[in-house]
This record gives C-alpha cells, sequence and structure tokens, in this order.
C-alpha cells in the first residue's frame, strides 16, 4: 500500500482529500497513520501488504505484543513478530498475591515501559510489572457511559484502581473518583496517568489496602477484584439508598450477594452482565447492585 504519512490528529482533516485512496483504511501506528494514496500520486512509502493472521491470540499494549496462557512456541511468537512487528513479545503466565503483580518472560525482542491508548485516553505502564485489564474493554466503556447518564459529579469508589483502567474513563465522565490500590508500583502509574489525562481535579488517589481506605459516602462503588464478594461488607457503611455497587466475580454471585445486602439491612434490585469467558463454561461477570 502506497501511503503518505498524517499526524492522528490531523486525520479528520485530510479524509476526504483528492490524493486520498478512500476504498483502504489508514494504518495507524503510535500518532501517525499512514493513509492510502491513490494511483499515480506522489507516497511518503510503500508499506507490504497485510495478510490475514490465524495465529495465537494476543493482543497489543502501546508497540508490545502480550500472551496469556499457556507458554507459546518460538513458532507462535515468530508469527506474531512477522505479522505485527512489534517492539517486543511478552508472556503473561499468572497474576500474583492480591498486588495482582504479573509472572511474565520477555519472548523476543525488548519490553518496558509503554503507552497505551484506548478510548480517548493514554495509559503508561510496564506490562512486566503491573496488571492491565485489556479483556475488561466493554466494561470500562460501559462504567463510563454509566457515569454520564448518572448526576454529575457523583462521588465513586475504585476499589482496586490498578493503573486506572476504570478511575480514567469515569472521571473523564464526569465523576469525583477516589481510587485506591494496594500495588506501590501500579499507585505510581496510576498518580502518573491521571496527571497524564488532565484529571487530577476529579480523582483523590490513595495507596494502601482499600478495605482501610473507604471514607465518607459514595454514589457508586467499582469492585473489580474476584475476591469482592467476601470483602462487601465493607462497603455497606459507605453507601445508601440509591447507590449503586458493581462486584466483580468469577460465575454468577447474586444469591451471596442478596444475603450480604439483607443482612446489612438494605434491600436491593441486582443485575448480571457478562464481561468476558473466564474459562470453558465459566464467566467473568459483574452484578450492578442498586440499593434500596
Amino acid at each position: 500500500m502506497r501511503a503518505r504519512a498524517v499526524r492522528t490528529d490531523q486525520l479528520a482533516g485530510v479524509r476526504n482529500a483528492a490524493w486520498v485512496d478512500t476504498t483502504r483504511h489508514p494504518y495507524v501506528t503510535g500518532e501517525i497513520a499512514w493513509v492510502p494514496v491513490r494511483e499515480g500520486l506522489l507516497f511518503d512509502c510503500e508499506i507490504p501488504e497485510r495478510h490475514e493472521y490465524s495465529g495465537r491470540g494476543y493482543f497489543m499494549l502501546g508497540d508490545a505484543a502480550v500472551i496469556h496462557g499457556n507458554r507459546p512456541t518460538d513458532q507462535e511468537v515468530e508469527g506474531i513478530v512477522r505479522f505485527r512487528r512489534p517492539r517486543g513479545v511478552l508472556w503473561i503466565e499468572s497474576l500474583t498475591d492480591v498486588t495482582r503483580t504479573p509472572a511474565t518472560e520477555v519472548m523476543w525482542g525488548h519490553v518496558g515501559e509503554v503507552c497505551h491508548r484506548e478510548g480517548g485516553y493514554s495509559y503508561s505502564l510496564d506490562p512486566r510489572k503491573v496488571m492491565f485489564a485489556q479483556g475488561n474493554r466493554g466494561e470500562k466503556v460501559r462504567m463510563a457511559r454509566l457515569v454520564r447518564e448518572g448526576h454529575a459529579g457523583a462521588r465513586v469508589a475504585d476499589m482496586f484502581a490498578g493503573i486506572g483502567y476504570f478511575t480514567i474513563p469515569m472521571a473523564g465522565s464526569g465523576a469525583q473518583v477516589h481510587a485506591m490500590e494496594i500495588n506501590p508500583v501500579a499507585f505510581a502509574y496510576l498518580e502518573q496517568n491521571i496527571a497524564k489525562n488532565g484529571l487530577t481535579g476529579r480523582v483523590n488517589a490513595s495507596c494502601g489496602d482499600c478495605r482501610t481506605l473507604l471514607s465518607g459516602f459514595y454514589d457508586r462503588v467499582v469492585m473489580g477484584h474476584f475476591d469482592a464478594v467476601s470483602i462487601l461488607p465493607l462497603v455497606f457503611p459507605h453507601v445508601g439508598e440509591g447507590s449503586v455497587i458493581h462486584v466483580h466475580s468469577i460465575g454468577e454471585a447474586t444469591e451471596a450477594i442478596r444475603d450480604l445486602v439483607e443482612g446489612a439491612g438494605f434491600s436491593a434490585s441486582i443485575q448480571v452482565h457478562k464481561v468476558k469467558k473466564y474459562r470453558p463454561h465459566t464467566w467473568h461477570v459483574v452484578q450492578d447492585v442498586t440499593l434500596s
């Protein structure tokens, strides 16, 4: 494909230019969009044709390719490198302890700190050291939408904030977010990402155990951890009628949640949302618990 380099913030202004081949789509890398050029006109470079990929599943964080699951074979890594040309390929074997620190191995190239763009926001992180909830993209969008649809300036608790994957879009949608994170490395990136996205005035970030950091009253509470049900009773002193608690779990936990809600003197409507397949026949779900 013959293409011209255009900054991504200028892309909208050239889409209908006379030189653009509108039958093809731009190819974006970082802050540069390679826009296809009509036959016979000047171009900056020729990009090799991309072929359909059918290899091992992966996702991109910035310019690094990330693999979950079983250890990849050399052939699987080579397939990703040929197709995507990343700076490096990282295998995440598992997440360890309460800090959700990844156990990783660089399988090819170099992997370090990256800048990842998602949903109009920028996130700095080192995927060798901290978790990024890539599979929760739809849930992040949903949470931002719920904040926009709620009342302006709602106070939200993000109890397991990580580097800000829920905090940033919720604050960007108008919430006042109390973001709590126990992992000091992730917390440093959280503070950096709050500033990077111009949200310092909308986020109060606290480093430590969220079980001891909850304070005041919250209109909405995000419990983005699979052990959320076990610590749900700690939330009840900080919520009231009309508050919504988003309880993440592996598999549906509606009955256990309802028992805890009623034991605290509330009643609730509970809606269940599937986030992603966690393993065969088992889903990562979120229970939206609206108190009354």
